[in-house]
């Protein structure tokens, strides 16, 4: 049975380090890590979050203050500017295009952040996995996973235990092949790789047999939400403004439902690259008045709660953090059953609708049947209310306890070069 934080017959505190491209940015993978160091905390855990550069002053999201947050690599004066592609000089590009041939990086150029992983990025990482005294270190994507494993076997002898635990936050399929292929190199020298769906998990085991692979979903901050009346001609879409998250293809969707329900409204949440193009896209189908890109918001739980419905329309994803967000305000979902995570939430016709993937008039439909029926929506939005309840924190949290808890127990046993303890390997596994 797990241990509730902060209560009676708590084990002692292991040291739990999460390591974040930038802690200080925007995104749902942040948010996540976020929550969950704050949750580690409370069960009595010392919680660091690295991050491995440093662009802003401050946080984007809140923070528990009994986690600590430290950097690497601090870039708020300029130093790294020349290190992205977008929007530096040429000469800069092509320099670090021939760097990379000369010394080939860790971290492959299908990797989505590539252009943040420069020679010193990955020399600053590795150098600090080598270093660290022991404790459990969990990596947050991809390249940070590959540069824990390389580190990890160059670790010097005595060096104190150290439990890797490579998270990732996408699904298998939506990564690039060679990454895939360094995934498949390199995650056996990590002890445990969590991913978010069932799906995920039948493909990383199969991809790294004899691999721990364990599906612990993301949790919600909070299912103490203010919940929707239902009476609002809003409907609702928040993440980042860029090809993933199909805003383009909800656009052209709600050009349909305008004409049958010309008083209802769509605000889309959030930054990113392709703004000015959604914002043409909005234009040119005569949606001005209807369509507001609301830019970034710290009050998105109200504006969820303000809204009649919630609206997912990526082309992929890992399990999308807002739509759990939205069900947490009795939001019923309208999605696309895209590669992965809708489905593993979402039961059609009882707390949601999906959509085939890339269904523009599909996704249409699908809005205009919830707009046409409040009844159905408030009779949704309370089973997405119930089917929300298992994302909690008090019912995820203690599934990380446990794991990182008997992987240290593991690693204490067999020492820092042993195997890893897989005796109760499927003990979290639903």
């Amino acid at each position: 049975m797990s241990r509730r934080p902060d209560g009676p017959g708590r084990a002692p505190g292991l040291t739990i380090r999460y390591l974040l491209l930038h802690a200080y940015g925007m995104g749902g993978t942040i948010r996540t890590v976020f929550n969950q160091a704050g949750a580690m905390a409370r069960f009595g855990h010392r919680v660091e979050i690295v991050s491995v550069v440093r662009r802003r002053d401050e946080p984007q999201f809140p923070l528990d203050p009994r986690v600590r947050l430290v950097t690497l690599l601090d870039q708020r004066g300029g130093a790294g500017a020349g290190d992205r592609r977008r929007g530096v000089p040429p000469r800069w590009a092509v320099h670090r295009r021939l760097l990379r041939r000369l010394r080939p990086p860790v971290v492959p150029d299908g990797e989505f952040a590539a252009d943040w992983f420069t020679p010193r990025v990955e020399r600053a990482v590795l150098r600090y996995v080598r270093d660290l005294p022991g404790g459990v270190l969990v990596g947050t994507r991809p390249g940070l996973n590959l540069l824990i494993a390389r580190a990890v076997a160059r670790r010097p002898d005595g060096a104190g235990p150290l439990v890797t635990v490579g998270q990732e936050h996408m699904n298998l399929a939506t990564h690039r092949a060679d990454v895939r292929a360094a995934i498949g190199r390199g995650y056996a020298r990590l002890d445990a790789v969590a991913v978010l769906t069932h799906a995920d998990r039948r493909d990383y085991e199969r991809l790294l047999p004899g691999v721990r692979v364990e599906r612990i979903p993301n949790a919600v901050h909070s299912l103490d939400q203010r919940l929707s009346r239902q009476t609002s001609t809003t409907v609702v879409a928040a993440g980042r403004l860029c090809a993933q998250k199909g805003f383009d293809l909800l656009i052209r969707a709600f050009a349909e439902v305008v004409r049958e329900f010309p008083d209802w409204r769509l605000h889309i949440y959030g930054t990113g690259p392709k703004r000015d193009r959604l914002r043409r896209l909005a234009g040119e189908l005569g949606l001005r008045d209807h369509v507001r890109l609301m830019g970034r918001t710290d009050r998105l739980d109200e504006r969820l709660a303000d809204a009649s419905l919630f609206v997912l329309s990526s082309r992929f994803e890992g399990l999308p953090m807002v739509m759990l967000e939205a069900m947490t305000h009795a939001l019923p979902v309208v999605s696309f059953d895209c590669p992965t995570g809708p489905a593993d939430v979402i039961a059609h016709g009882e707390n949601g609708l999906l959509v085939p993937p890339g269904d523009v008039a599909g996704l249409a439909q699908a809005m205009i049947t919830l707009i046409r029926d409040r009844e159905l929506r408030v009779a949704m939005g309370k089973a997405a209310l119930r089917a929300v309840a298992g994302y909690g924190p008090e019912a995820v949290a203690p599934r990380w306890h446990e794991l990182f808890t008997e992987l240290a127990a593991g690693r204490r046993v067999t020492g820092a070069g042993g195997v890893r303890d897989a005796g109760s390997a499927g003990v979290l596994r639903p």
